[in-house]
């Protein structure tokens, strides 16, 4: 006879039920957790900000944006700066870095609140930046700061609710202001963005500013863009006159129209000049408007003016050696006198060691150079690195493309110079340097004086199959 409250089962079988029921809640609570994660994954997938924006990107792309952000400055008080530490935020967590990305989204919110400078200090353009924290904490492990941005975003979404089938104007400018640093078809939506923010919007001068700005880069790729667009500049310039990066591609635009805009140009560099420096100055358009439409040595002038007042801004060096790049491959039949070669040499040596990752063509000119300048050796050893350094198929098919280029004015290799322009071209990317490659390939056999010529003619069929 057992005592009252006593168990009538072995002592064996009363463990292994407890151990069934410690496994059942086990499994539970896993379940439990298993949805939770599953519940918080698709929520953080339906927000909008930089990790649901499919902003895929090669590494050597990201580290070329990184430069590109951090040498727009901060000194300008630039109206998109809570934009742009949004972006670099999420390329230092792409490249690795979480403090780093951390740190960019703490500063993104920040320069939002001073940019608007209203009563209160959340509002709808923290909405992607609070998505953009919901996603890196979760990536973290923590849920509980990953649901508290959630919250956070669902609260601004009650207080600023978009129109029917829409989304709130402050994400389509930012979304449509990200998507202008990316692929082709990313820069054709972002027009596309830009102009839903402004119908529901109107009011906000740097959105049509980058409209028009997204129709210039975009029309690159789809002709039916250019129409009307000097006159959309001109309307634009005049709603933004401080905007010296839209005068410069305004001015360069009517040159291009046949218009004779030396004087303005020249005008213009003064207004440049007396800028803080960054690539939303407009030296980069201004430079480029020298170079074509009044001179190539007056360009060289303005660049080295500016970077006496300014000798240590990088950026400025970079814009110095792509303008002697450009200068000693136009005269390449007209050599220059030493000391300019020697001074792109130097510049050129200093870009690379400033931009160590995103310098790939910066050292190609300068093996181009070193080619032109009796330093043969030279040329053939940069170009003999990069071919065995370890690259993403973008940075190849540049490389190939520019070392056909190199075959063919330096060492005058007919053979292998047709080598690499099908290297170039056999890469699935479409970019102007496979056109080039593909144009250049076409030409040597319709000349029909190669006897590679059947052989180009096979590739070129297989490459359209």
């Amino acid at each position: 006879m057992s005592l009252a409250g006593e168990s009538l089962l072995p002592a064996k079988v009363t463990s292994q039920g407890i151990l069934v029921e410690h496994l059942q809640e086990f499994w539970s609570e896993t379940l439990s957790a298993a949805q939770s994660q599953s519940t918080l994954e698709s929520k953080l997938q339906a927000l909008q900000c930089h990790f649901t924006w499919d902003l895929d990107a090669s590494r050597s792309k990201l580290y070329r944006l990184r430069n590109e952000l951090e040498d727009i400055g901060t000194e300008g008080g630039c109206s998109w700066q809570g934009h742009i530490y949004n972006l670099q935020g999420y390329i230092h967590y792409q490249l690795g870095s979480i403090k780093d990305a951390q740190s960019f989204f703490s500063r993104a919110a920040e320069a939002f609140r001073q940019m608007r400078n209203t009563v209160s200090d959340e509002g709808p353009w923290l909405v992607v930046n609070y998505g953009n924290l919901a996603w890196l904490h979760y990536h973290k492990g923590d849920q509980a700061k990953s649901r508290a941005y959630l919250s956070k975003v669902n609260t601004l979404m009650t207080e600023y609710p978009p129109s029917q089938d829409e989304i709130h104007p402050e994400i389509y400018a930012e979304k449509a202001w990200t998507l202008m640093k990316f692929s082709k078809e990313k820069k054709l939506l972002a027009v596309d963005y830009f102009e839903r923010a402004i119908r529901l919007q109107p009011d906000m001068v740097e959105w049509h500013t980058s409209h028009v700005l997204a129709l210039v880069n975009a029309s690159k790729y789809d002709r039916e863009l250019e129409a009307n667009i000097l006159d959309r500049m001109r309307i634009a310039k005049e709603q933004d006159p401080e905007n010296l990066y839209l005068a410069a591609l305004y001015l360069e635009a009517c040159a291009k129209n046949g218009e004779n805009a030396q004087d303005e140009a020249r005008e213009l560099a003064r207004r440049v000049l007396s800028k803080p420096v960054s690539s939303y100055s407009g030296i980069t358009p201004l430079l480029r408007l020298y170079r074509i439409y009044v001179s190539m040595d007056e360009a060289i002038g303005l660049v080295e003016e500016v970077l006496e007042r300014h000798p240590h801004e990088r950026y400025l060096k970079w814009c110095a050696a792509n303008c002697y790049i450009k200068k000693i491959f136009i005269d390449r039949d007209n050599p220059l006198e030493q000391s300019r070669i020697d001074r792109a040499i130097s510049l050129l040596r200093e870009v690379i060691s400033l931009y160590p990752r995103s310098s790939l063509k910066i050292k190609t000119g300068l093996a181009s150079i070193y080619g032109q300048s009796d330093q043969k050796d030279k040329g053939d050893q940069i170009y003999e690195e990069l071919l065995e350094s370890d690259l993403d198929p973008e940075e190849a098919q540049v490389l190939y493309n520019h070392y056909a280029k190199y075959l063919h004015f330096v060492r005058r290799e007919t053979y292998r110079l047709i080598e690499y322009h099908m290297k170039a071209a056999e890469i699935p990317l479409q970019s102007s340097y496979r056109d080039n490659s593909i144009r250049t390939l076409e030409r040597i056999r319709e000349r029909n004086r190669n006897r590679m010529c059947r052989e180009i003619e096979k590739f070129l069929a297989n490459l359209q199959d």
